[in-house]
């Protein structure tokens, strides 16, 4: 019988993927653990591997197009069987050899490219549900999306009155939606983008990019969160000239063996911080708040193209030398492409450096289902009274950004506050 291949999920938050370039052709012999595909998705360009071995039938989407997660890509047979001439993928309306069909847009937030192939139907679009509407699903679904990782709300039931069963559940493990998880948020889909009228630029002012994958998501994401997360921000300054002094002694008596920056301060800070207020290391969803047992610390790093949060996981719990070996790490792999989607997923509290780059001040957005995130400027000297006298010290400005659903104003004064202390006591970071 022919074997369906699914576009997966290789992203927490991939809702859609761009097939880079196809390593196989039609009638190749696959073997598991070959690389299939590559696939460019909303963080980096992953490979796909092949799972059940056969000859490729039919590949349905050529190198550049964009299909939703769930959608049928290609079509396996065993080695030596005929595949009926009339076969369709599984829910296709029309057969695979058809000619010059238009793909249907995958999803609300933005339409696919028409291109000359087979129109596969995608996967039923997640249901549009009001915040603290009921989800209908059996008991024994319920049980199996939460072992599997399931988001009930990005399925749509086939059991009566759109009630989700269990076959609903293994079809969405087959096709690799694990969208968001058993406990994710029900979030409200975004806003129809507004149309654009004729450019008012003359062609030869100005090149065209094409968006990649990792800025579309950026875009859709950053737009949700600033449409539906209430933000609001908290700023203090601090007193550099201790954590400095240390830095220095430090290095210089490594003798090389590492080198540590204001950066890994701030982080290791962060996460005493977070363990002093712990209300601060929270997460909303519709039904619960989420009150983490972990810092695992989202630390943005930028890109080629974008950005992206490899994660500190328990970095309360380790020390300033160790957190910044694993930060040089992750990030030196995140610019290579190489990092795996639980290497920048689960964060609890996220953190932006900018003071490389001499900003002083500057408001991050919220990175949800995080609670908040923390804005870092650069170190400056700055003349500031102290005792009644003006004196000259280092002073860097954080800038905490909430989500008041669940960080309230009293909670990130005192998370600041505690982060104030750790600062300008740094030996306390390395206890």
């Amino acid at each position: 019988m022919p074997i369906d291949l699914f576009m997966t999920q290789l992203s927490p938050t991939m809702t859609e993927g761009k097939i880079a370039r196809w390593l196989k052709k039609e009638g190749d012999t696959l073997e598991s653990g070959e690389v299939l595909a590559e696939v460019e998705t909303d963080k980096a360009t992953m490979e796909m591997e092949v799972v059940d071995e056969g000859v490729l039938h039919k590949i349905l989407y050529p190198a550049g197009s964009i299909v939703p997660v769930g959608s049928v890509i290609a079509v396996i047979a065993e080695d030596g069987e005929e595949v009926p001439a009339n076969y369709s993928p599984a829910g296709s309306t029309a057969p695979a050899t058809a000619e010059t069909a238009t793909i249907s847009a995958p999803a609300p937030q933005q339409p696919a490219a028409a291109v000359p192939v087979a129109k596969p139907a995608a996967a039923p679009a997640p249901v549009a549900r009001q915040a603290g509407e009921r989800i209908k699903a059996s008991p024994l679904a319920r049980r199996l999306a939460r072992q599997k990782g399931i988001n009930l709300a990005a399925i749509t039931g086939s059991g009566p009155n759109g009630r989700i069963v269990q076959a609903d559940i293994e079809k969405a493990v087959k096709r690799g939606i694990n969208i968001g998880g058993g406990n994710a948020s029900v979030v409200a889909p975004p806003a129809r983008p507004m149309p654009v009228g004729p450019l008012p630029y003359h062609d030869d002012e100005f090149e065209r990019v094409e968006n990649s994958m990792m800025r579309k998501a950026i875009a859709r994401r950053l737009s949700e969160s600033k449409q539906l997360v209430p933000h609001f921000y908290l700023s203090l300054d601090v007193s550099m000239d201790r954590l400095m002094d240390l830095r220095a002694q430090l290095n210089e008596t490594a003798d090389g063996a590492f080198k540590l920056s204001v950066n890994d301060f701030v982080i290791k800070a962060v996460a005493k911080a977070l363990v002093d207020v712990p209300a601060a290391n929270a997460s909303w969803t519709e039904r619960d708040t989420l009150m983490h047992k972990h810092a695992h610390i989202s630390v943005a790093v930028a890109i080629e193209g974008g950005l992206i949060t490899p994660v500190i996981r328990f970095a309360e719990q380790k020390g300033i030398v160790d957190i910044s070996a694993e930060v040089k790490e992750l990030a030196g792999r995140a610019r290579a492409g190489q990092l795996q989607p639980q290497e920048y997923s689960g964060g609890t509290f996220s953190i932006s450096n900018l003071g490389m780059y001499g900003v002083k001040q500057f408001a991050a957005i919220v990175n949800p289902p995080e609670g908040a995130i923390l804005a870092v400027g650069g170190t400056d000297e700055r003349a500031v009274v102290e005792n009644g006298v003006v004196v000259v010290k280092k002073m860097m400005t954080l800038t905490l950004s909430c989500d008041h659903r669940v960080v309230d104003g009293a909670v990130g004064a005192q998370f600041l506050a505690a982060l104030k202390k750790h600062i300008e006591a740094p030996a306390s970071v390395l206890i």
